[in-house]
């Protein structure tokens, strides 16, 4: 889970200690003292500034220092009492020039004149065309921090992705036209260079594996399995192709990828399952098929989540019960197996899908409120579709005859039921994966996310 970082800086003319006509200090300094108490408490980092910001040079020095920071991602304005705008307005659109977070936020109250400061320093804003978040709302208040809290989180997604590198082992799975990328495109709204490697440099990697490294693993897999595999050809496989796509991942710096899978590596070598889910696991976002719009949409939920994340296909929709399920092909992370559906080993066994074969996990997603998501396309423009949901566990009576109703019962189930809209979510749902991400906090952070980098947002 991610910690959002973000300078915090009191703005006001009437400062150091100034006292209005009734002997009351214009700034609150208990006030003060209580917002940055609530976005500490929420898990959002905040870089101090001991100097309230009232003249032309005072904002110029601390919007220049904290410009230059490149861990600092944005910063936060809070309205301490009026201010003359003209004399913050151009280090403001200095600092926002560099694509990081600006949030003005202005706490409720008479005393002081916070109000007008804020409103002042907002209305400046829109007319520079200063890109912002204007929040009015007090600390005490969990719906204002909240929508603090989304905004700060979106941004460093914003900021991690700028600069950063996709790897695509292989091409194109299963004959895909959703989930292609354009580098341009991605160069141009996310700041993402795409890099790509043949999958037989990964099996040349993978054949480089000791036994040494095997037996190493060991232990770890026991850790999250209860068990070890039977180590025939295509299961060795399987966990050397999960420690090969490790070191290239590492070695080349990529921050998250996707892999072809099959028709090809899991033809000839080995099926991706095992090595899909232990990467998962290891908090690495990937996808499957070389699609980059889960891929991206993976890399967004891992990193605002404190769970792992689930993706596979949106199987079976029940439009009366609002209830869909998600069958992966043999990839979950271990970590969300529930009490009805503890992680243990499979084999993916579809032949026309990987005639290789390979080691898979089978479970059955535990207990939690989240989000169903996925990045998509239409007619070359991004959309996000996004669903609150809730992740149910049949009960144990049933989960034989649930496994079985899809005809694979050995691959990874999800049960969710959607809270909004199924219909609209069918409507706009591009691509038969869906990402689970577990946590309610989620769905507002992609929101802010997508409005910040212009992706349209189907909220269902």
């Amino acid at each position: 889970m991610i910690t959002p970082k973000f300078g915090f800086i009191v703005f006001g003319v009437h400062k150091d200690g100034l006292q209005d006509p009734l002997g009351k200090p214009f700034i609150d300094e208990a006030i003060i003292a209580s917002a940055k108490e609530a976005l500490q408490a929420n898990g959002v980092e905040i870089v101090e500034h001991n100097v309230v910001v009232a003249t032309k040079d005072e904002a110029r020095v601390v919007l220049r220092k904290m410009k230059h920071e490149d861990d600092i991602d944005g910063v936060i304005l809070f309205s301490g009492t009026w201010v003359w705008a003209a004399h913050i307005i151009a280090a403001v659109r200095d600092y926002a020039l560099t694509g990081k977070g600006v949030l003005l936020w202005t706490h409720p109250g008479s005393q002081g004149w916070r109000t007008v400061g804020g409103l002042v320093m907002h209305g400046a804003m829109l007319e520079v065309g200063i890109p912002h978040k204007f929040v009015y709302g007090a600390s005490s208040d969990p719906n204002t921090v909240s929508t603090i809290l989304s905004y700060c989180q979106a941004v460093h997604l914003k900021n991690c992705l700028n600069m950063s590198t996709v790897g695509a082992f292989g091409g194109r799975g299963m004959g895909q036209t959703v989930g292609v990328a354009d580098p341009s495109q991605w160069m141009r709204m996310f700041g993402v260079d795409i890099d790509t490697r043949d999958t037989m440099e990964l099996i040349r990697e993978a054949e480089t594996v000791t036994e040494e490294e095997l037996e190493a693993l060991k232990p770890r897999i026991k850790a999250l399995f209860g068990t070890l595999p039977e180590m025939t050809l295509p299961n060795e496989r399987s966990i050397r192709l999960y420690l090969a796509i490790k070191k290239i991942v590492e070695r080349e710096k990529w921050n998250f990828y996707t892999i072809q899978s099959f028709p090809g590596l899991g033809d000839f070598y080995a099926t991706t399952c095992f090595a899909q889910s232990m990467m998962l696991e290891d908090g690495v976002p990937t996808s499957t098929l070389g699609d980059f719009n889960t891929a991206l949409t993976t890399f967004l939920l891992t990193k605002l989540s404190r769970e792992r994340v689930y993706y596979g296909d949106l199987q079976h929709i029940d439009v009366a019960t609002k209830e869909i399920k998600i069958i992966g092909d043999g990839a979950i992370p271990p970590s969300l197996a529930g009490k009805v559906g503890p992680a243990g080993f499979s084999q993916h066994g579809i032949p026309t899908e990987g005639q290789a074969g390979g080691l898979a996990v089978r479970a059955i997603c535990k207990v939690g409120e989240g989000i169903l998501a996925r990045l998509g396309r239409i007619s070359g423009e991004f959309i996000m579709v996004c669903a609150r949901v809730s992740i149910f566990e049949p009960s144990p009576e049933e989960v034989p005859e649930r496994l079985r109703e899809c005809g694979i019962p050995f691959w990874p189930h999800g049960f969710v039921h959607v809270h909004g809209d199924i219909l609209k979510l069918i409507e706009y749902w591009t691509n038969e994966y869906a990402c689970l991400g577990y946590g309610e906090e989620l769905y507002p952070a992609i929101l802010d996310f997508c409005e910040m980098t212009g992706i349209r947002v189907i909220a269902v």
